[in-house]
């Protein structure tokens, strides 16, 4: 069974429940500062989650594409690590609860896929001061499997976990919204399946297929949790972890989501797939990358040293990186890119025609990074000198000598690292150039060996491991100030600055002319961040008379509302829009002005919104503007 027949599988079933299809969003959330991409099934949701209606109703079901780049350099060490993927996912918004969606979701994998439910073991939450044992998802569960002939005996087949494994929440803030989770785990092992066995614990064994949220509560003021007057149901499976237990496979990169392109590798190559651990290894992050970055660069991203550039940078960088240990000199992304597109083409029609302007997006950045190599050969030849003092074993240096001279942070200290100074100090000379250059560590360890320095590899991998940790988390903490939650952000005023982007849409084309199209946005409660087509940077004249636009409807206190409207009447009303984005066949307009035929600007939003113009200041400013790629211009603004 293909990975299209499972999701049309899934669709089919929950249609028959009443379920609405709601749109497969950009990985690039739109007027979100709080995400860099979405990074699960349930984002486009948010807003209604918390009560708001949705035009389409209260039981409604997608596949989203998601991305979570945060352990990149674990991709393609393990069977089932990847860094985008897509979740199916359905939702129950005041609507069903407990006993229709496990009843659903358990015939779904049983009857409609024909997983094997001996192989199938539930989890549910313990219980502790706050929520109570989720004894009624057990009970249900156990009539489930009744059904099918098999006994599901508490700490036998289902399992009870604590907080930290069977407790969703979206944040930590009063109000924030929670509940008990019940997981569904596959057993991928040879032999009979095992009972009494707490999947918990053996994780190479197990692999969790699907996750059913029941969103019943809600974050008090004394950080307790309240019962919910609207009680939610998130339902979230990994589309290519299913494929992989359904097409009876244990590695995902076997799976008709990953396999083409181990097959163009390993014609690209000359190397068998499995021919040893550092070539499976290799195809793995290479099938991984690209996959991910074409998907990237079909929502509008292009590379670049901020953000969602930066992400789309490293993914193609380590792919060249990697391809070059298969012996693919050049090109590696380059000639992969087609074949994402026809492997994915059941998912995204559009996506193989944007093959040729993503592969010279792709060429562009490998003929950059090329250089930056070329130009690492000398900073490592240069760097590498000082290390020539371990080479004598008369001469006792310590670590920190050379290590502050390179390293970003405190240079390691503890006790083993001083037993091999020579591979500490190449690890410190390693990370710095990595982190400024891009440098492949590998290039600093065989330079070191050259000159006649002895270099331990596992040691320093060790200490280089060690300091990339370091780094990960200072870069973690960053990123959770940068973006807070991982979720929308409504505060008031990023309302105004969501609001002003659409005012800055309209002032830029009556300005610039219609063919500018916004490309993103990103949004902060201190500013605006807006990407458009555009070819030259901005006279100060022609910013001038934006900001004068923006400011002078902002003065005239409009009312801003919305209708719902069929997406073909819709598209009629001259509403802008992104013909990228899948559209439900009813959507969102929202609009500036008394009317929506006298509108000053309409748009497909979700929102939110100030609900007139008077909550905003005419103070609106533009103080910078860079380029971000070939035709795409960025501009921030504020309010003065």
């Amino acid at each position: 069974m293909t990975s299209q027949e499972i999701v049309n599988k899934y669709f089919e079933l929950y249609k028959k429940q009443g379920h609405k299809l709601i749109p497969n969003m950009s990985l690039v959330p739109e007027g979100d500062s709080t995400l860099l991409f979405v990074n699960s099934g349930m984002f486009p949701l948010v807003p209604y989650l918390s009560g708001e209606k949705h035009p389409l109703g209260t039981r409604l079901m997608d596949v989203q594409r998601a991305l979570r780049f945060d352990d990149i350099e674990e991709a393609g060490k393990t069977i089932r690590h990847t860094t985008c993927f897509h979740m199916i996912g359905n939702w129950s918004l005041g609507d069903y609860f407990k006993k229709e969606q496990l009843s659903w979701i358990y015939s779904f994998f049983i009857e409609e896929l024909g997983l094997d439910p001996q192989r199938i073991y539930p989890s549910v939450f313990a219980g502790d001061e706050f929520a109570p044992k989720d004894i009624e998802s057990i009970k249900i569960i156990q009539e489930i499997f009744a059904k099918y002939g098999v006994k599901a005996e508490e700490g036998q087949r289902i399992f009870a976990h604590d907080r930290k494994e069977n407790w969703w929440q979206r944040g930590d803030a009063v109000g924030e919204l929670g509940g008990p989770d019940s997981e569904v785990f596959y057993y991928l092992g040879d032999g009979e399946p095992p009972l009494g066995k707490d999947f918990a614990d053996y994780q190479d064994e197990f692999l969790e297929i699907g996750n059913s949220v029941f969103m019943q509560y809600r974050r008090t003021p004394d950080l307790g949790w309240e019962e919910l007057p609207q009680k939610n149901v998130d339902f979230g499976g990994g589309l290519e972890r299913i494929a992989l237990v359904v097409q009876k496979k244990k590695d995902i990169f076997e799976t008709d989501n990953f396999w083409p392109l181990i097959q163009k590798l390993e014609s690209l190559s000359g190397k068998e797939y499995r021919a040893d651990a550092q070539t499976t290894q290799a195809m793995r992050i290479v099938a991984d990358h690209i996959r991910t970055a074409t998907l990237i660069a079909m929502d509008g991203v292009i590379p670049s040293n901020k953000d969602h550039g930066y992400v789309l940078r490293r993914f193609i960088r380590r792919m060249v990186r990697f391809g070059k240990k298969l012996g693919i000199e050049k090109n590696v992304a380059v000639d992969l890119v087609p074949t994402v597109g026809s492997m994915l083409e059941w998912l995204y029609p559009d996506l193989s025609s944007k093959n040729e302007e993503i592969q010279k997006i792709f060429i562009e950045e490998e003929r950059r990074f090329i250089h930056t190599l070329e130009q690492s050969e000398k900073a490592v030849a240069e760097s590498v000198q000082p290390l020539k003092i371990y080479a004598s074993d008369s001469v006792k240096v310590a670590t920190s000598v050379i290590a502050n001279q390179y390293t970003l942070g405190a240079a390691p200290t503890s006790d083993p690292l001083v037993e091999d100074n020579a591979s500490a100090a190449t690890a410190n000379v390693a990370f710095y150039l990595y982190q400024s250059r891009g440098t492949v560590p590998d290039m600093v360890v065989d330079k070191t060996r050259e000159i006649g320095v002895h270099i331990d590899q596992k040691k320093f991998e060790q200490y280089y491991n060690l300091l990339f940790k370091q780094h990960q988390e200072l870069s973690r903490k960053g990123a959770e100030q940068k973006f807070k939650g991982g979720l929308a952000d409504h505060s008031e005023e990023v309302v105004r600055f969501h609001t002003a982007t659409h005012l800055l849409h309209q002032a830029l084309r009556m300005t610039l002319g219609t063919h500018v199209q916004q490309y993103g946005s990103n949004i902060t409660g201190e500013r605006l961040r807006f990407d458009f087509a555009h070819t030259s940077a901005l006279t100060e004249k022609e910013i001038s008379d934006v900001e004068q636009i923006v400011n002078s409807t902002i003065s005239q206190k409009l009312p801003v509302d919305f209708v719902m409207l069929p997406k073909t009447e819709a598209e009629k009303s001259g509403a802008l829009h992104f013909f990228k984005e899948k559209y439900p066949d009813t959507v969102k307009v929202y609009f500036v002005g008394k009317s929506l035929e006298s509108a000053f600007s309409k748009e497909f939003c979700g929102g939110p919104h100030v609900k007139n113009l008077s909550e905003m200041n005419p103070t609106f400013k533009i103080y910078k503007q860079e380029a971000v790629g070939k035709g795409v211009r960025r501009i921030y603004a504020k309010f003065a």
